[in-house]
């Protein structure tokens, strides 16, 4: 039975040193009574296929160890997830955070360090989210497999409670959308389509929309020029920065979509209650912007940097830097001209890449609205 041997040394390996006799005698004994009960059936021996087909009924041998073995069968099992997943949300708001107060310090030194201070941002947030997610699950995994909880898991007191109502959307107008209390007429006798919270306008979030909607048009149509100005120093030299061709052969159709957002916006304001008809030109907008999304990032050439003595280089991007090496690389990039250009290339790839999942979350969202009416 050299089928049976070697998936039981394939058990075996994997069970505790002071159980695994005991378990590798007793599967044994259950997998020739299968084998013994099917040539009965079959009345001839088992091939090797017939036989290897009951034991991958029997379970891998990974599943079948740790079913014998007990303990916890999941890295975080339900009773610590929700301890998991607060500690996961708290310590992404915590890493953003310090990322960003970084960026602030890094570009309150001086324009020069404007391309690497974004780039070392967002690879800084991206390792910090994973080393920071790998402990708080290692914390838990070693909760769940040895016991023991810190105290204030099982003798916590109401008045501490407060410090969770911080990750409260609706605490910080993050949504507009909320159930009425108990006794709040008011409340009731709304439609459901534009409930929000108390004292909030259901048309704030478009209102704001339409006004950043506004000074983007004003700004890709000249009425309006970036603090920035389009130059940045390097050492000793400064940079410009000049739009590529895709910009312009884009203009239109970017002027187009964002005057289109602005006209759904616009009727957010004047009729918030009408959220099924916004959102199904939400989603036309949606889809749109993908595809505008995937046009750019598909161009590949976005801006040309000009240094004062002559010398130039492309800002290029595309999907082949979405991916981790190409995060990595920002931290080693040289502080020239050519290595700030892969630098801003690499980001801008991956801010396209991250607009585009916004969208088809945003899409998903509208759609819901669009069946559920609010």
């Amino acid at each position: 039975m050299a089928l049976i041997d070697a998936y039981l040394d394939a058990v075996k390996a994997q069970l505790p040193a002071d159980k695994r006799d005991d378990i590798v005698a007793e599967l044994r004994e259950l997998i020739l009574s299968r084998f013994e009960a099917k040539e009965e059936d079959l009345a001839r021996p088992l091939t090797e296929e017939e036989q290897e087909a009951i034991l991958r009924e029997i379970g891998h041998p990974l599943v079948v160890a740790q079913r014998y073995a007990g303990g916890p069968d999941s890295l975080v099992g339900p009773e610590l997830y929700p301890y998991w997943l607060f500690a996961v949300k708290a310590g992404l708001l915590i890493v953003g955070a310090v990322q960003v107060l970084g960026l602030v310090v890094a570009l309150a030194g001086g324009p020069q360090s404007f391309g690497q201070a974004i780039g070392q941002a967002f690879a800084g947030f991206f390792e910090g989210a994973f080393y920071l997610g790998g402990v708080i699950t290692a914390v838990a995994w070693s909760m769940e497999r040895w016991g023991g909880k810190p105290r204030w898991m099982t003798d916590w007191r109401v008045r501490d409670l407060h410090a969770f109502t911080l990750a409260d959307p609706v605490r910080w107008g993050l949504t507009g959308s909320v159930t009425a209390g108990v006794g709040d007429k008011a409340a009731t006798a709304r439609p459901a389509a534009i409930r929000t919270s108390p004292g909030r306008w259901p048309g704030s979030d478009a209102l704001f929309s339409l006004i950043f909607g506004g000074l983007f048009v004003a700004w890709w149509i000249g009425a309006w020029e970036w603090p920035w100005g389009g130059a940045f120093e390097l050492g000793d030299q400064l940079v410009t920065v000049s739009g590529a061709p895709v910009w312009t052969a884009l203009f239109a159709p970017i002027l187009a979509l964002a005057l289109s957002h602005m006209a759904v916006d616009l009727l957010g304001v004047l009729r918030p209650d009408m959220v099924r008809l916004r959102a199904v030109f939400a989603i036309g907008l949606g889809l749109a912007s993908l595809a505008l999304a995937w046009t750019i990032l598909q161009w590949g050439h976005w801006f040309d940097l000009t240094a004062a003595d002559g010398a130039t280089a492309q800002v290029r991007g595309g999907l082949h830097l979405l991916r981790w090496e190409a995060l990595d690389a920002i931290d080693q990039a040289e502080r020239t001209l050519a290595g700030q250009a892969r630098v801003l290339g690499t980001v801008l790839s991956f801010v396209l890449a991250g607009f585009g999942i916004a969208q088809a979350f945003a899409i998903l969202g509208d759609l819901t609205k669009v069946v559920r009416g609010r």
